[in-house]
Order: structure tokens, then sequence, then C-alpha cells
């Protein structure tokens, strides 16, 4: 180890002594802690600035503008995900972990704008993310079950919602809340793979990755959470 406390490039977590990989699953969840932290300021400023309405006025009235939003988060995503991987530079791991909160706000910013017009719904569909993504993770942090078989299943399953999602933006028909439920579904499982895969195969260096992963994850569980609550409000 070095005198940092921090283990060379190469060395898995799950090979590495007890006190590594405690203080490994602490740096992920400081990480993680400080990009939601960030996400939630970023949206504030975003919704007083008007962000969320411009870029739902923006799409208004054109099928494919959604899918641009998209496409653009999509490449962020890639992008930052890039960044948060690369070996030996803390300056471009935090880089990537930055841009993709960004990303996520700004992405988030119609849905909040729309959300914000129900009383109630925010907070019920944070605390119900919140609990559900605590529920899992300490699971499986004291379990330490491997859920890496899930890998196939959700990429399968991604790219089955990718299909219908665009689908739906090209042709005009609505995914309703029995698709945010399965989406929510599809991001318990993300959490329970993210979550197994820091703890069996991340390296000891791979914190800010395994952060934006675990942030990933718990976006996308929130984006359906409250998906599913909007469409519960309006019934």
């Amino acid at each position: 180890m070095s005198a940092s406390g921090y283990f060379p490039h190469g060395v898995l977590v799950a090979d590495a002594p007890l006190d590594a990989r405690v203080a490994f699953v602490r740096r992920t969840y400081l990480h993680l802690t400080a990009a939601i932290v960030g996400f939630v300021l970023l949206s504030t400023v975003f919704f007083y600035a008007g962000v969320g309405v411009a870029i739902l006025q923006l799409i208004a009235g054109s099928r494919p503008g959604w899918l641009l939003v998209l496409g653009g988060f999509m490449v962020a995503g890639w992008i930052a995900n890039t960044l948060a991987q690369s070996p030996g530079s803390q300056a471009k791991q935090y880089a990537g972990l930055g841009l993709y909160t960004v990303a996520e706000a700004i992405i988030f910013s119609p849905m909040l704008a729309l959300a914000a017009l129900l009383p109630g719904v925010l907070p019920t569909a944070a605390a119900i993310t919140v609990i559900t993504f605590g529920g899992l993770s300490i699971y499986v942090l004291t379990s330490r079950q491997d859920f890496s078989f899930l890998k196939t299943g959700l990429l399968v399953a991604s790219i089955v919602a990718l299909g219908l999602i665009v689908a739906g933006a090209l042709f005009g028909f609505h995914l309703g809340i029995w698709f945010s439920g399965a989406m929510i579904l599809l991001a318990a499982g993300s959490i329970l793979y993210s979550t197994s895969k820091i703890v069996h195969h991340y390296e000891v260096d791979q914190h800010v990755a395994a952060a934006l992963e675990l942030f990933a994850a718990v976006a996308l569980l929130f984006w359906y959470v409250l998906r599913f609550v909007m469409e519960l409000q309006r019934r």
C-alpha cells in the first residue's frame, strides 16, 4: 500500500485486506453523496433559471426533439464514464463524475419542472428512492452476494426499454404507468448489480468510477419512481 493509503492500480477490492475494502466503500459512497448533493444544487439552480421550461418549449410539438436531448445525454454519459475510468488521473476521473452530474441535472430539469406542479410528488418520489436504494445497498454489502449474473438480463431489458422509448417518441404513443413500474424493477436490478460490482469486481483505485455507476443507477430509479408517482397523482 502507498503512503496515501491507496493500493496501486490493478488490485481488486475483493482481493484487498478488510481495511482497504472498507476504505474503498467509504470513498465510493462519499463521492456518490457529493454527486447527489451537486445534482440537487444544480437542479435547484436550473429550476429557478427556467431551464426545464425552456427544454419543454424546445421539444414541444417536435417528436424527435426529446430524442435529440436523450442522445446528447447518452453521449455525455459515455464521455463521463470514459473519463471516470481513466487510470492514474484523478483530474480526469473527477471531470467525468462532474460532467455526468451536470448532464443528469439538465435531463432531469423538464421532469422536475412538471413534477413541481403536482403537490407532494417530489418529496414522495425522493423518499421512495432513498429507502429503496438504501435497502438494496445494505443487503448487498452485508450479504456480499455477487449479482453479476444479472448483467445480460439488464442489458437486454435496457435495449428493449430504449427501443420502446424511441418508438414512443417517434410515433407519439404514451408509455404509461406499467412501463414506469417495469423500469423501477430494472433500476432496482441495476442497483443490485452495480453494488455487487463494487464489492467483487472494481479495483481499489476506481472509487470515482464506482460512484458514477451507482449514481447512474440511483438516477434511473428516481426518474421512474418520479414518473410513477406523477402518473398516480394524475389519476
